[in-house]
């Protein structure tokens, strides 16, 4: 493994990040549901009705086929991020992005061939996508500092989910005008991106070379797609069920999907470079931040099929809007979720950054829990204001918990797996769109189940439709009715179909109007919004527990940490203080301090989070004038206060550093500004056992202070490199399990060459025949092979040690006037320890 660096870019670059990922963000975000609003229009021009059976895959793969792909491979596509330059593979997903578009809006095909191709380069769109997310997030990290990630996170937060909610408002302004223009919309902003991405964006981060984990990504790539595709096809009927999840084929999908996960699972234990870096769940603010993630994903996914369908099958209609405008007023209608998000998202960034993320990411979801209340109090037919008043504060509080909780997630992970962690949380977000369609269909279709035969049978009854037509479309399965609901569709013109023509044109004019449906569905659906609802409120309290115990309180240490401390900080180790201060921490403490007014403070690390003191932060005035100086105290940290209001310069530097510099902004407060400083040396190597070399072995570097300064892992050859580390002397350190830790000091460009030792040991005691100790025995260690592998001589008590034993199986033989045979197993974790008596065979008791 090797780790690189480019040269620091300027103090712009950031911006110039956060505008172009956001704009990557945004595009593929809104394609994620563009298409949702725009189906019926997309159907209609290639001359398809999605609610006949034989056509059901066709809707289902529109709708999940973008969201299915991305939720698969954002993960493996972080990887090939940390792997090959994160720049890079956003620069790749850019461009196939783009292609695909093209090729979705010049689609000249009609009926089947037209369906599959559309798919096909959705599919193909969504790898793209895939590619924009999954490293998106990483180079932000990268580009910013620790004070104001929240605030970039944030704003790229808020394009990734107000995405979801503007292409349901494109799709329906463009669907109708003309079905090509759905994707035609994305191709300039896509051309002009990544044209800006190639040029502008460049890999400021740690490169690590690794194998590509390829059992990894199938077993993972078949599990998750079966498990998604089962959850999906769910929905549909299966024989005389309303739903399937007991046929065969989604059985079979979700079983299986979940024992393809596990395999992966123990495939990512044994393998080098995983794919899925499962020890960043022992990363306490990771794990939960992703668990709050997937479920305030699940419930913002379900809320817009559940606001689709009641906009469009019910309310709409029943205020004057024919079944054809539906979608595109549907999207207008529910532009207050979005307002809500755009005001808050990009605010609680910000405040987040200098208050900590914990009390917004929990209260907002404590505020959405509350929207899900007051949408499942409100009825069917509602007025309004009131509708668009709890959208804005459901809205609000999924803004208020967007943008923290990436922040925090991503500020958790270590440099080298930050394009990982960000692919595993993308997958979270987007693996929980697709479940939501389950999930939410699953409980509006059981609550439709119950009454809604018997109302629907009733109704076509009074209004003139013969029985036997009656009691046929009341039992049709209600998925076929969500379905004309969720697509713009005329419900009951699709149901009856040819029995229209037998019915009087009064008759058959009422029952396709724009009351009869929506009035006799009321009734029903409110009781599946009641159970749609109520899950919400649940994952998005269980969410905001989650986020409360997110945060983490931060120790500064008095003194300077011991090269142990440090270890054991760069494993996520954490310090317990009590076990009722483990399981409540921070939970009930108030806002965390800020700097004082005039006071710019904070800290320098290496980029492996190691505290660099000794070095000097310098302040200067826009006129060059110097104005501050403090040196760096052992823990890393730096304050200077007294600074007037205005913009400054902060140098920071220290001995064998990279100096960085910052701009800051002081408005009578304080601000904090972290550096990160890399170092202009490096050192390479190569580690052994014996003669072979060593894979896989970790690799330590620390400067002459003790401080650690870099890390590694080396390769199938035994090799290893790390860049960017202080220059002067280096002491490198390997360790394997089952073998003793092996050191050497280097200077400067000179190879570092580390041979491990057998790390076991033998140690006993020879006994005489009356159990006596035997002084001046001769004791020979046999391995399993019959080969001698050591030979020692009890001492004056009888005892004997063998060192550097490489695990295995061994034979203790020794013979003064009696033989004594022992066998033992050295594991190569200790000293394994034997007593032979003279005159025994096997073990002495």
């Amino acid at each position: 493994m090797s780790v690189e660096q480019t040269t620091a870019p300027g103090p712009g670059y950031k911006w110039i990040a956060l505008s172009n990922t956001t704009l990557g963000m945004l595009m593929a975000t809104i394609n994620s549901s563009i298409v949702l609003i725009a189906l019926p229009d997309i159907f209609r021009g290639i001359g398809i009705n999605p609610l006949e059976t034989s056509n059901t895959s066709y809707l289902l793969w529109m709708i999940m086929g973008f969201l299915v792909v991305t939720a698969v491979l954002v993960v493996g596509f972080g990887r090939l991020g940390d792997m090959f330059g994160r720049v890079r593979m956003y620069n790749l997903g850019f461009a196939v992005f783009t292609v695909s578009s093209i090729l979705l809006a010049v689609t000249w095909q009609q009926g089947d061939a037209a369906a599959i191709w559309l798919i096909g380069w959705r599919i193909v769109q969504g790898v793209g996508g895939a590619f924009l997310m999954a490293n998106s997030s990483a180079i932000l990290t990268d580009a910013f500092p620790v004070h104001q990630r929240g605030m970039a996170l944030g704003i790229n937060g808020v394009a990734a989910i107000a995405g979801s909610f503007l292409g349901l408002v494109v799709g329906g302004l463009l669907g109708p005008v003309n079905w090509h223009l759905v994707f035609v919309v994305s191709v300039p902003f896509g051309l002009f991106g990544t044209f800006w991405a190639y040029f502008k964006l460049h890999d400021d981060g740690r490169r690590t070379r690794a194998k590509m984990d390829w059992w990894g990504n199938i077993t993972f790539a078949v599990g998750l797609i079966a498990l998604l595709v089962g959850i999906t096809y769910g929905i549909q009927p299966y024989g005389d069920s309303v739903m399937g999840w007991g046929s065969p084929l989604v059985l079979s999908c979700i079983i299986g999907g979940i024992v393809v996960l596990l395999v992966f699972a123990f495939i990512e234990t044994r393998v080098a470079t995983p794919l899925f870096e499962l020890s960043l769940f022992r990363n306490r603010p990771f794990t939960l931040g992703n668990i709050a993630n997937l479920l305030a994903s699940l419930g913002r996914g379900g809320l817009q099929f559940v606001l689709i369908i009641w906009l469009q099958g019910i309310w709409l209609p029943q205020h004057g809007y024919s079944f054809e405008q539906t979608p595109l007023w549907a999207g207008i209608y529910m532009l207050p979720l979005t307002i809500g998000f755009l005001a808050s998202a990009p605010l609680s960034g910000v405040l987040s950054d200098r208050w900590g993320a914990k009390w917004f990411t929990t209260g907002g979801m404590l505020i959405t829990a509350v929207s899900f209340v007051l949408l499942e109090i409100l009825p069917v037919n509602f007025g309004y204001w009131g509708f668009a008043a709890i959208l804005l504060v459901n809205g609000i509080g999924m803004g208020l918990f967007a943008s923290p909780n990436r922040a925090e997630i991503m500020n958790a992970l270590p440099a080298g797996s930050r394009g990982a962690g960000a692919g595993m949380t993308a997958t979270f977000q987007n693996s929980a769109m697709v479940l939501s369609i389950g999930f939410f269909f699953s409980l509006m279709i059981a609550g439709l189940s119950t009454n809604l035969p018997s109302v629907m049978q009733s109704g076509l009854l009074q209004n003139g439709v013969p029985a036997a037509d009656a009691a046929r479309i009341a039992d049709l399965p209600p998925v076929g009715v969500l379905f004309a609901a969720f697509l713009g569709y005329n419900p009951i013109r699709e149901l009856l179909g040819p029995v229209l023509n037998q019915l009087p044109a009064n008759q058959a004019d009422f029952l396709t109007g724009r009351s009869f449906f929506p009035n006799l569905i009321s009734g029903p659906f409110s009781e599946g919004l009641t159970a749609a609802f109520w899950f919400a409120v649940v994952v998005c309290v269980v969410a905001a527990v989650a986020s409360l115990f997110t945060g983490r309180r931060a120790v500064v240490a008095a003194t300077p940490e011991t090269v142990g401390a440090e270890l054991a900080a760069e494993g996520g180790e954490l310090v317990e203080v009590s076990a009722f201060e483990s399981a409540f921490e921070g939970a009930f403490d108030g806002f965390p301090d800020v700097p004082a007014a005039g006071t710019v403070s904070g800290a320098l690390r290496t980029p492996h989070g190691t505290a660099i003191p000794g070095g000097v932060v310098t302040v200067t005035a826009p006129d060059g004038r110097q104005v501050g100086r403090a040196e760096v105290d052992a823990a890393g940290g730096y304050s200077l206060a007294g600074l007037p209001s205005g913009d400054y310069t902060v140098i920071a530097t220290a001995p064998g550093f990279h100096p960085e510099v910052a701009a800051v902004h002081l408005n009578g407060r304080g601000t904090a500004q972290d550096f990160d400083l890399r170092g202009d040396g490096g050192v390479h190597g190569r580690v052994r056992v014996g003669d072979r070399p060593a894979a896989d072995v970790a690799v330590l570097a620390l400067d002459r202070t003790g401080r650690l300064v870099g890390r590694a892992v080396t390769g199938p050859d035994g090799r290893f490199r790390l860049d960017g580390i202080p220059l002067g002397p280096t002491t490198v350190t390997a360790t394997l399990a089952g073998h003793e830790p092996a050191a050497v000091t280097v200077t400067d460009g000179q190879p570092a060459d580390l041979v491990l030792a057998a790390g076991g040991a033998l140690a006993g005691t020879v006994h005489g025949p009356d159990g006596m100790h035997l002084p001046n025995a001769l004791v020979t260690v046999v391995d399993g092979a019959g080969e001698v592998v050591a030979t020692t001589t009890s001492g004056p008590d009888g005892r004997f040690a063998v060192s550097q034993v490489a695990p295995g199986s061994y034979t203790l033989t020794t013979s003064v006037h009696l033989p004594a045979v022992d066998q033992v197993e050295v594991d190569g974790s200790g000293c394994a320890v034997v007593e032979l008596r003279l005159g025994a065979v096997g073990p002495a008791r």
